[in-house]
């Protein structure tokens, strides 16, 4: 059921990915006033093969958000999230909603523009972004010196990335903030990074310049949801500690306040490696760490299980955030 506040917090939610909807739905539902701001460096699947075609921001993650605030039938949602089967040969694998936002942005000149028209048609509660208006490339230096770029190819790799950066796909320019979203980060009561992949999901908004700038020098609560389990080629071996020495070493600073943790085991083997392959063991825990990076430290049991998938409950996570506000 739906909570109504006379003073809607205002909450900037940072990512991409699967995590991050599912944190939207549950703020939603909370009547805050929400701003995403969503990857635009996503180079694989359906958004990859989209974007090398036809010169748009990858729509994927725009997609899923869109639909985490959105009010429409569920029939509707359906039909947004219908995938073709891969047996459709031209159109295999791709989802009509992306088909939709591409279409929207050939037409307006923009996937910014694409996606504000959306928001409107869509009954979207909050505001949704494009962490830039031009489609990024990620690069990633790995520790032995070697580079790669493409967010879908990096992690193939398997081997310890030192630090990434982004650039515009299609000009030589200094990747830009999309419109409206410094002064979202501005005007925030909190920012929320995660939860997500690091270097693929969060980083890639961060080290656009103006918005790590923006996030360095917020006066609203910065807190980052840590993820659950480590990732294939991304956070291997990592602690809860490393993943936010990570963030701050590449603004440079500690600007991270507050980090959610899960304590909650999970069951041994319970993981569908069918499924789920690109997740390895759960992340282990370093609460001195964190402390030295200087974050006040929630942890608590944050875990769902479901479908031989481990995720953050969604509920929990945004009873927190709701505590830490008020």
């Amino acid at each position: 059921m739906k909570t109504y506040r006379i003073r809607k917090p205002k909450i900037v939610v940072i990512g991409g990915g699967t995590g991050l909807p599912v944190i939207l739905k549950g703020l939603r539902d909370e009547s805050a006033d929400i701003t995403a701001v969503v990857t635009v460096a996503d180079d694989g699947g359906s958004s990859g093969s989209l974007r090398s075609t036809i010169n748009v921001a990858p729509p994927g993650d725009l997609r899923n958000v869109l639909v985490s605030l959105s009010d429409m039938p569920k029939l509707y949602e359906d039909l947004f999230q219908y995938r073709f089967n891969k047996e459709d040969k031209f159109l295999a694998n791709h989802s009509l909603g992306n088909l939709i936002i591409v279409a929207l942005a050939e037409m307006k000149g923009s996937s910014y523009e694409a996606i504000q028209l959306l928001s409107t048609i869509m009954h979207i509660e909050g505001a949704v972004y494009p962490a830039s208006e031009e489609p990024l490339t990620l690069h990633a230096v790995f520790e032995d010196g070697t580079e790669e770029s493409g967010e879908s190819k990096i992690t193939k790799h398997r081997k310890k990335i030192d630090h990434v950066y982004v650039t515009n796909t299609n000009n030589p320019e200094e990747p830009q903030a999309a419109r409206k979203v410094i002064k979202a980060i501005e005007e925030a009561d909190m920012i929320i990074l995660g939860p997500g992949s690091l270097y693929t999901s969060i980083l890639p908004n961060i080290m656009i310049k103006d918005i790590g700038d923006a996030l360095a020098n917020a006066k609203g609560e910065v807190v980052y949801i840590c993820n659950i389990m480590t990732q294939k080629g991304e956070t291997e071996h990592f602690s809860d500690a490393d993943h936010v020495k990570v963030l701050h070493e590449h603004l440079d600073r500690q600007f991270i306040d507050t980090v959610l943790v899960n304590i909650e085991n999970v069951p041994e083997d319970y993981m569908d490696p069918e499924i789920y392959d690109e997740y390895l063991v759960q992340v282990s825990h370093d609460f001195q760490g964190l402390r030295e990076e200087g974050c006040r430290v929630i942890s608590t049991d944050f875990l769902k299980l479901r479908d031989g998938g481990v995720f953050h409950d969604r509920d929990k996570v945004v009873d927190e955030v709701f505590r830490l506000l008020y």
